[in-house]
């Protein structure tokens, strides 16, 4: 029987794992694929606790319809009638400028304009800066395949307020990067491929919006919100996956301390001693965890991964007396690096997501670190909450003491996709590829989100599937 050791338990060593599973049962293959996990939990950032009848989320707590991967998953695990969407009629987000909240034009998909008069009535941009987006339909395409910084692409397509207003505050709050130094082939390649295709950022999204409505139109079914989330909140998901897995193919609180190769195997050192044979071996830990275990195996590998950067987050989620707070009827507000704030963003939980709590209480969600304000991270829990609802009470006047406070610290957890990412990928591929039967996953090499690496564990299951058995049939 073939064993197959995949080294880590978050989201991608679990969808790899399960696809592994479910692949070979399905081909008539038998394995024996084992998960090490040198933590005490699985899920790696999904976190959901339950706390005095608040659902919180620790990591992410959504993801996107537009990325099909977990939904479907969430489906194929029974989970489809738990699938929730935003609630609508709070919909809207606020940005933070010169001090004040202003709320995000209608039609404002991302960063691109598809609605006039919400552009031209606004207060968040100057009368510059909107005469600028508008002329974005006249800027000429690039045309270039050579990589581009978010930052050079906003400012040329659509201006330096469009960059500061809404692209960089938006990507910080999902990437928590820098738009001068993030890869827009690696980050947003979509982007780019409307400016090919259609020579202009707001006609391409017109033509994606018309044809999205043609296919919602010959679907069933209600429409998904952009945002898609469990009513029991994202660790269901890890759940599920684990019972399927089962508790024999999964070791928690153990660590690999070193990977050799040698006549075709891979022979796993644990660090508490012993070893643990494979023919095939999946990474799904960070690549510079994935670094530090191949060093020996293959140093310019090693190498490589080390030039992925990582930055450090933490999420503050506060619970309040509804009958003491006020809060703008959205889903929160992102906020601009150039307003020198110390957090990057709020969620109004329980107006974005129904049964986060009840009626009686509000929950906000508080966005710290990244990578202007990293240093934050290391606040400690109470440093951390008096820092944050300082900057609540700046921002919307909340003065009222909470009931419920948790921090959640995410250390070098969130990898950036600089510059050249896609090369250093690529290279990475060619030299993983010297290795039969060696693998690579998760979110540092090919999309960053929940979908991202549910697709990514699923092609890698099949490669890992098509190495072993194709190697059988040649033998």
């Amino acid at each position: 029987m073939k064993r197959v050791v995949i080294i880590g338990g978050g989201i991608s060593g679990l969808s790899t794992a399960l696809y592994l599973k479910e692949q070979a049962a399905s081909a008539g293959h038998e394995i024996d694929c084992l998960l090490i996990e040198k933590g005490s939990r699985l899920g790696g950032n999904i976190l959901t606790e339950k706390v005095d009848g608040f659902l919180i989320e620790g990591g992410p707590d959504c993801f996107l319809s537009e990325k099909p991967w977990a939904a479907q998953l969430c489906r194929h695990l029974g989970l489809g009638d738990q699938i929730m969407p935003t609630t609508e009629e709070n919909k809207g987000t606020f940005v933070l400028s010169k001090g004040r909240l202003h709320e995000m034009p209608d039609g404002l998909i991302l960063m691109v304009p598809t609605k006039i008069m919400p552009l031209i009535t606004t207060s968040l941009f100057s009368w510059l800066g909107k005469l600028r987006m508008g002329f974005e339909i006249f800027i000429p395409p690039r045309h270039s395949k050579e990589d581009e910084t978010l930052g050079s692409f906003v400012r040329r397509r659509l201006g330096n307020e469009a960059l500061d207003k809404i692209a960089e505050p938006l990507v910080a709050g999902v990437h928590a990067g820098d738009p001068e130094t993030m890869s827009m082939r690696a980050s947003f390649p979509k982007f780019m491929e409307m400016e090919d295709e259609h020579g202009s950022l707001v006609k391409g999204m017109l033509a994606r919006m018309k044809k999205a409505k043609e296919v919602q139109r010959a679907s069933s079914g209600p429409r998904p919100t952009m945002f898609m989330t469990l009513k029991g909140g994202l660790s269901e998901m890890i759940n599920a996956i684990v019972s399927r897995l089962g508790s024999s193919s999964i070791k928690l609180n153990t660590s690999v301390s070193r990977v050799e190769e040698k006549g075709g195997k891979y022979f796993l050192t644990m660090e508490a001693g012993g070893a643990i044979e494979a023919d095939s071996v999946i990474f799904s830990t960070p690549a510079y965890i994935s670094s530090w275990l191949l060093v020996e195996l293959d140093n310019p590998l090693s190498e490589k991964l080390q030039t992925i950067p990582y930055v450090s987050t933490a999420t503050v989620t506060l619970a309040f007396n509804a009958s003491e707070v006020k809060l703008p009827k959205s889903f929160g507000f992102v906020i601009p690096r150039v307003e020198e704030r110390k957090i990057m963003a709020a969620t109004f939980t329980s107006r974005k997501f129904a049964g986060r709590c009840s009626d009686e209480y509000v929950m906000i969600r508080c966005f710290v670190g990244g990578s202007k304000n990293e240093y934050l991270v290391a606040l400690d829990d109470k440093e951390m909450v008096d820092m944050v609802r300082g900057e609540l009470k700046d921002i919307i006047g909340l003065n009222a003491e909470p009931v419920l406070s948790r921090v959640y610290r995410w250390r070098k957890a969130m990898p950036q996709y600089t510059i050249g990412h896609l090369e250093r990928v690529r290279w990475i591929s060619e030299r993983v590829h010297q290795h039969p039967g060696l693998y690579l996953t998760g979110s540092a090499y090919n999309g960053i989100g929940i979908s991202d690496s549910i697709r990514e564990g699923e092609i890698t299951a099949k490669k890992c599937l098509d190495y072993l058995f194709q190697k059988d049939a040649q033998a």
